[in-house]
C-alpha cells in the first residue's frame, strides 16, 4: 500500500487563540510505547479488523506522541493503531506531536484508552491509579497554570486546566472544563472549536469517577487490585476470581497471596466472598497461614458442585513438561471420554451376546 507523505493541519483554539499543530508521518521505529502503559495490545480479531481497515482507508485518526529527550517519540495514544500498521506492513503512521509534561501525558494516555469497549479489570485498575495520581499532582502544584489535557470521546474532546491556587493533595483547587467540538473544514483540515467553560472545585477522585462513569468507591476498589500479585490478577482478568472477591484478597500481603495461589492450585477452587473476607481479617490480625487457607477453602461453599481434586505433583509426571494447565485438562477430558465410549461399547457388546445365547 502506498504511503501518504503529506502533512495535515490541525487547528485548536486555546483560550481564544488558534494554535496550528502539524500531523506528521512518523516511522514506526521512532514511536516508543508509553512508559508503564497499562493497556494490553492483543493480536485478536478486533486488531485484525483494524488492520484491514487501515489497509483499505489508512489511519483515519492520528496518534498522539511527545518528543523523547534521547530521540524518537513516546506514544501517548495509538498503540493499537501502531500494532495494526505494523501488521499491515506499513513503516510509518500519522501522528500529532505535542510537548506534554508527564502528568498531561498520563491523563491523555488513559483517557484515549478508556473509550475501548472491552477493558480488563487489571487495565482499569492501573489506568485509574495512574490518572488519579497525575490529577492529584496537578492539584497540589502551583506551576501548572493552564495545563491542558485531552479527554477523547466519540464526538468531542475535553480539555481540563488547573489554576495557580495551592490546595490539599487530594483536590484540584479549580477545575475548568472546555467542551471542544471537532470536525473537518472544506479543505479537509481538522478543526476544533471551543465551547463554554465550566468551573468547579472538586476532589480528584470524584472528578475521575464522573469522567469514567463510575462512583468514587468503585474507583478506589479498582485501584486496590493493583496490590494483587500478577498470578492472582490474571485470574481476575480471566474471570476465575470475581471483582469483589479480588478486592478482599488485595489486603493480603504479597507472601500470603503467593501462598494462596498455591493453595488454590492444589485445591482447584477459589474462595467465596465470605471466605476471602475471612482471610482478609486473619491477615490483618497476623493469623493467616497456609494451613488456615487450606482449612478455609476446604469448607463447602453454597451451591458448590461436587468436585474431584487431583494433586498437581501426583499427575505431573504423566504430562510433557511444556504442557499448560489447559492442555492437561483437555487431555484428561479426552481420555475420560474415550474410556467412557469404550465402556459403552463393551456394555453393548455384552448385551448383544446375552440376547444371542437366549435365542
Amino acid at each position: 500500500m502506498k504511503k501518504k507523505e503529506e502533512w495535515y493541519s490541525f487547528s485548536q483554539q486555546n483560550n481564544g487563540a488558534m494554535v496550528e499543530t502539524d500531523i506528521r508521518m512518523i516511522p514506526l521505529s521512532e514511536l516508543h510505547d508509553f512508559n508503564g502503559h497499562p493497556f494490553k495490545v492483543e493480536n485478536d480479531m478486533a486488531l485484525f479488523e483494524l488492520m484491514q481497515s487501515i489497509e483499505k482507508e489508512g489511519v483515519i485518526v492520528p496518534a498522539l506522541a511527545r518528543p523523547k529527550a534521547d530521540g524518537g517519540y513516546e506514544l501517548i495514544a495509538g498503540h493499537r493503531r501502531k500494532a495494526a500498521c505494523k501488521w499491515a506492513g506499513l513503516d510509518c503512521m500519522p501522528v500529532v506531536i505535542r510537548d506534554l509534561d508527564d502528568n498531561q501525558s498520563v491523563i491523555a494516555m488513559v483517557d484515549s484508552n478508556l473509550q475501548r469497549e472491552h477493558l480488563k479489570p487489571s487495565e482499569k485498575a492501573f489506568a485509574y491509579k495512574m490518572k488519579l495520581e497525575a490529577m492529584k499532582r496537578q492539584g497540589a502544584r502551583t506551576d501548572l497554570t493552564s495545563s491542558q489535557v485531552w479527554q477523547k470521546s466519540t464526538s468531542s474532546q475535553v480539555v481540563t486546566e488547573t489554576s495557580d491556587q495551592d490546595g490539599p493533595e487530594l483536590y484540584n483547587p479549580t477545575t475548568k472544563a472546555y467542551a471542544l467540538q471537532s470536525n473537518y473544514d472544506v479543505d479537509g483540515n481538522w478543526c476544533i472549536t471551543q465551547g463554554d467553560m465550566i468551573s468547579s472545585s472538586v476532589r480528584s477522585d470524584e472528578l475521575l469517577a464522573k469522567q469514567v462513569g463510575e462512583n468514587r468507591m468503585t474507583i478506589q476498589r479498582y485501584i486496590r487490585l493493583t496490590n494483587l500479585i500478577p498470578k492472582v490478577l490474571d485470574m481476575v482478568d480471566e474471570g476465575k476470581i470475581a471483582f469483589t472477591i479480588a478486592v478482599e484478597l488485595s489486603y493480603l500481603t504479597k507472601e500470603q497471596q503467593y501462598e494462596l495461589y498455591e493453595v488454590m492450585d492444589i485445591e482447584q477452587c477459589t474462595p467465596s466472598l465470605s471466605q476471602a473476607n475471612r482471610m482478609k481479617r486473619m491477615s490483618q490480625s497476623e493469623s493467616l497461614d497456609m494451613d488456615a487457607m487450606f482449612s478455609i477453602l476446604e469448607q463447602e461453599k453454597p451451591n458448590q458442585r461436587e468436585q474431584i481434586k487431583l494433586r498437581t505433583d501426583s499427575v505431573a509426571k504423566y504430562f510433557p513438561e511444556d504442557y499448560t494447565p489447559k492442555q492437561k485438562t483437555d487431555l484428561i477430558e479426552r481420555l475420560l471420554k474415550e474410556w467412557y465410549e469404550k465402556q459403552e461399547r463393551e456394555k453393548k457388546q455384552g448385551s448383544d451376546s446375552s440376547r444371542g445365547r437366549a435365542r
